[in-house]
């Protein structure tokens, strides 16, 4: 609270004090006392207005001060009346009391809306465990049954499973931590189970794999990390050139592991590639595409800043490199040494 805006706040007052002065003074005067007197009780009383108008202040921002620095503190600032001591004045006890009544209706709301998106995020990930029975189904009649359409069936299967892995991490993404275990796992390893996963879609648009991956070892959840592949190789086929080429590499550099993707696609253009990572957003390439929902990406990033792992991306017009930086635990890797 200022200094300047106290006194303007003061000013009906000042000028009630101001007008009983001069009231004081004509009424001494009046009765035959020298106008000195006059002066000299309107002196009085001016410096016991200004010496109280001054306490009043400083206890006011000392206390207002105190407030904003307890609210600046608290993670849950719609907790602040319950924190703070009642006030003493009336008139600020009952903003007091409205504040409680307006945190309480807001945790009830607060409250009643997590049931919901919860109840929601079960139904979610309940209905994806049962969908899946079906397509895993259909894709065993598929391997068995040698038919004309089979492969592209099988493929169409995979995009079914992509879409639906993506939904139910995505209604996983908000509470992670419950979800993921972190071990030692080869990169290895992951990027060809998701070369597996992707096998009928990759053969059908005739993409030729190249690996370069070293026995590089890292910390983290390989579940997690296989899913954000799946969406970056599915991505990499949605946008292909004429004759599609993956590669996967690693490299250690900076106390960090880089696992790498590149493939020879439309490529990203520059002015899209601050915001590939936003949600929703598909830039030039994606209106060309119908499928395209800006969704895969930011996923990516999302899952990827719970685990501790970047994601950047680097686009040259003629193709995309996604890399994965994974940092080396180096008090794990001392121990073990």
């Amino acid at each position: 609270m200022s200094g300047k805006r106290y006194l303007k706040h003061m000013l009906p007052v000042l000028l009630i004090h101001l007008t009983g002065m001069s009231a004081l003074i004509l009424f001494l005067t009046a009765v035959g006392n020298p106008v000195s007197v006059g002066l000299f009780v309107s002196g009085v009383w001016i410096a016991v207005l200004i010496v109280y108008s001054a306490v009043c202040y400083l206890a006011r921002k000392k206390r207002l001060d105190r407030l904003l620095d307890m609210t600046e503190q608290l993670e849950e600032r719609y907790l602040l009346p319950e924190v703070m001591d009642v006030p003493k004045r009336a008139e600020e006890e009952v903003y007091w009391r409205l504040l409680k009544m307006a945190g309480k209706s807001m945790l009830e709301k607060t409250g009643e809306v997590r049931r919901e998106q919860n109840e929601y995020r079960e139904y979610i990930e309940q209905w994806i465990h049962e969908v899946k029975t079906p397509v895993t189904a259909m894709k065993l009649l598929c391997e068995n049954n040698a038919l004309p359409c089979s492969r592209e069936l099988s493929s169409q299967l995979e995009q079914i499973s992509r879409l639906t892995e993506q939904v139910l991490y995505y209604a996983r993404s908000n509470h992670a931590e419950k979800d993921y275990f972190i071990r030692e796992i080869r990169l290895s390893d992951v990027v060809h189970a998701a070369i597996a996963d992707n096998r009928s879609l990759l053969r059908q648009n005739n993409v030729s794999i190249e690996a370069e991956l070293p026995d590089h070892t890292v910390y983290t959840d390989d579940k997690w990390v296989r899913f954000i592949l799946n969406q970056l190789i599915g991505n990499s086929i949605k946008y292909h050139a004429r004759q599609p080429a993956l590669r996967f590499f690693t490299v250690e550099e900076n106390g960090q592991v880089l696992l790498s993707v590149e493939d020879n696609g439309i490529g990203i253009p520059q002015s899209d590639l601050p915001r590939i990572f936003e949600k929703g957003f598909t830039g030039r390439n994606g209106r060309t595409v119908p499928s395209a929902t800006g969704i895969g990406l930011y996923l990516c990033r999302r899952l990827c800043e719970k685990l501790g792992i970047g994601l950047s991306a680097y686009s040259n017009g003629t193709g995309t490199t996604m890399t994965l930086s994974f940092h080396i635990n180096d008090f794990i890797t001392g121990v073990q040494g």
